[in-house]
């Protein structure tokens, strides 16, 4: 068997349109903090989520892993507020929220868009999608309000 070595990280050639050093990735994720009471396991999803926007100075790439990751923290605190929720898709998921009062309209439209772009990565219909963090950020940030949000109006578990 051969061993592969792979190159300590540089970064992306892209990285430079915006930002000039990894230091100043802080400066994008700075506001992005996990809200208090949000359930441990999205929590755990929010901060990989603001860590893979850091790293995508070194691979551009990362910052639309970084939004399709968060929508996870989302579905996980629906799940805790819906009662019954089984093995529903976040489509379904959204929908409930929204008729139980749960998600405010402009919550479930956004997640509903976020939900398309995740779906047609995950199920090839888009590939190799290159989002940049100009444009992830935001999306990453709905996700963290959201879950700030819900966490908010109840107590999560």
């Amino acid at each position: 068997m051969t061993t592969q070595r792979l190159p300590f990280p540089v970064p992306d050639e892209r990285a430079h349109y915006f930002v000039g050093s990894y230091a100043d990735m802080h400066d994008l994720v700075e506001d992005l903090v996990v809200p208090a009471g949000a359930p441990e396991a999205a929590a755990i999803v929010l901060r990989t989520a603001r860590e893979l926007l850091r790293q995508s100075y070194y691979c551009y790439e990362f910052s639309t892993v970084a939004v399709m990751h968060s929508l996870i923290a989302v579905e996980i605190v629906l799940r805790d507020r819906i009662p019954d929720t089984g093995k529903k898709p976040l489509h379904q998921l959204i929908k409930q929220g929204a008729a139980d009062g749960i998600l405010t309209a402009r919550q479930a439209e956004y997640l509903d868009y976020g939900r398309q772009i995740r779906n047609g990565m995950a199920h090839g219909q888009t590939t190799h999608a290159v989002m940049p963090p100009a444009m992830a950020v935001p999306m990453v940030t709905t996700s963290f309000t959201i879950v700030s949000e819900l966490c908010t109006a109840v107590r999560c578990h």
